[in-house]
């Protein structure tokens, strides 16, 4: 039997703008959208999730290519102080994350009842949320960047480089905070392969403009580490030029004209929704950054090479957690626009067959970093560097974490696709702060640093058992409340 509670389907209403839709079963728009209410699920789901996924991959192989350059070209100091200033970033919009999903949700759900103004509205208010929030952190960030470095007992050899690096950064967050808030709202409408090409116009340009502003070549500038947080933002702000032209050339279901350019300020009621429910969702992410700053500066106290390690590991492990995070997002989507269109008999199809992906990719790509660490860990590191035979010990104590990780992020993926947002967050914060570090404070003293490490995978253990017990029982389920129009 189903766990979901028996609904009778309703039908997708006819969209309100006759140029987007309706979207015919199993057939793709125009514009790049896919119906995700009809036909196969486990297919569907995998070609909704690849671009997702090949986005991910582009972006962190830029960062990637990023560390490499920064690593040869300006020493483990160097590295130290970008793994400092991205935990950062990763902070920054991870406070901004759940305003996006909360948009997300509204979209997908407004998609699958074939109600493409309501989508529209939610587009517009999240974007000038966005813009708000955006400035505001650059403005802040510009002139707190010491401070938050000193907080996260950043080493002395690698302030310098870190400030330079955070503070340029900074001055990019408004172009990729809009960026992702327009990519997370065209996936929400059941488009991935949008994202995909301007993430691709993204990267291949801060690949080609990272060695240039590090080193001066040609009419160019030397400008060291802070040339390589420059490329980033160049690079970001002509992607994001690139896709608003795109939506509007395209005539994509989620564009803004004439009076709906209105919805940029969104009504109380709309913007009280996406507060209400992003907050809990953006706190989700917030602890999430919260214990990745706390396990920043734990890492730190060891010295280092030990913080070096830790860096080129989490290079490592960003491509690892991609299937998961890419899974996890074509799942809420996917189970969002099930949810708004009554087909509530496809939600658990919809989890189990992530869950299954999910698996299968991860355990694939453990298995391949496992077998050729060294070699990739020697990109970042360089083939002498004292930093490799630590960062291979975290790998092999830690990287399985995350199979019990991605199947977390799946189940939570479908509660918040029904607006359901405070167990997830509930859950995290008890796995990443009492568990997490509750194991540090109690092991260190009986195995000393390795206690980091053996940290991730028991904690992630706990975070799926509780993940588990709040998706079978069954309360997320209730009909989620629409904002009023």
């Amino acid at each position: 039997m189903s766990e979901e509670a028996p609904v009778t389907p309703t039908p997708v209403a006819a969209a309100a703008d006759p140029a987007a839709g309706p979207i015919p079963p199993r057939q793709t728009a125009r514009d790049g959208r896919m119906d995700l209410t009809h036909g196969p699920i486990t297919k569907t789901l995998i070609l909704f999730a690849l671009p997702t996924l090949a986005s991910n991959v582009l972006q962190t192989l830029s960062g990637s290519v990023n560390a490499i350059w920064v690593g040869q070209f300006l020493g483990e100091s160097a590295l130290a102080a970008t793994a400092n200033a991205n935990i950062i970033m990763f902070l920054m919009f991870g406070a901004f994350f759940g305003f996006g999903m909360a948009a997300t949700v509204l979209i997908g759900q407004s998609m699958g009842r074939g109600d493409i103004d309501a989508a529209r509205r939610a587009t517009g208010g999240v974007i000038g949320l966005a813009l708000i929030f955006a400035v505001v952190i650059a403005i802040i960030g510009w002139f707190a960047s010491d401070q938050i470095l000193r907080w996260l007992e950043t080493p002395p050899e690698a302030f310098a480089l870190a400030h330079d690096y955070l503070r340029v950064t900074f001055l990019a967050v408004p172009a990729s905070m809009l960026s992702v808030t327009l990519m997370m709202a065209s996936r929400g409408a059941g488009d991935a392969v949008t994202p995909l090409r301007f993430m691709i116009l993204a990267v291949v340009l801060d690949i080609i403009f990272n060695p240039v502003l590090i080193l001066g070549l040609g009419p160019f500038p030397r400008l060291g580490i802070a040339g390589s947080a420059l490329a980033t933002a160049v690079a970001g702000t002509i992607s994001l030029a690139g896709m608003i032209g795109w939506f509007y050339a395209k005539n994509h279901v989620l564009r803004l004209r004439g009076h709906e350019l209105s919805y940029l300020l969104p009504k109380w009621s709309e913007l009280r929704f996406i507060i209400g429910r992003g907050l809990p969702m953006g706190a989700q992410m917030l602890v999430i950054s919260g214990a990745g700053l706390v396990m920043v500066g734990l890492v730190n106290r060891e010295g280092l090479v030990t913080a070096a390690a830790y860096g080129a590991t989490l290079q490592l492990w960003n491509y690892i957690q991609m299937p998961a995070l890419a899974v996890g997002a074509a799942v809420s989507s996917m189970a969002a626009q099930n949810i708004g269109a009554g087909r509530w008999d496809r939600v658990s199809s919809v989890t189990n067959s992530g869950i299954a992906i999910n698996l299968a990719m991860t355990g694939v790509l453990i298995g391949l970093l496992l077998l050729f660490d060294r070699a990739a860990l020697a990109l970042f590191l360089g083939n002498e560097s004292p930093a490799i035979e630590v960062s291979r010990n975290i790998q092999l104590i830690a990287t399985w974490t995350f199979l019990p990780f991605g199947t977390t992020i799946v189940l939570i993926s479908t509660l918040r696709a029904n607006g359901s947002v405070v167990p997830p967050l509930v859950i995290l914060f008890l796995s990443m702060f009492p568990i997490r570090l509750g194991i540090y404070y109690f092991g260190y003293p009986a195995i000393g640093s390795d206690i980091l490490w053996w940290s991730f995978p028991l904690s992630s253990i706990a975070s799926l058992a509780m993940a588990w017990a709040i998706y079978r029982r069954g309360g997320w389920r209730r009909a989620l409340p629409q904002p009023a129009g």
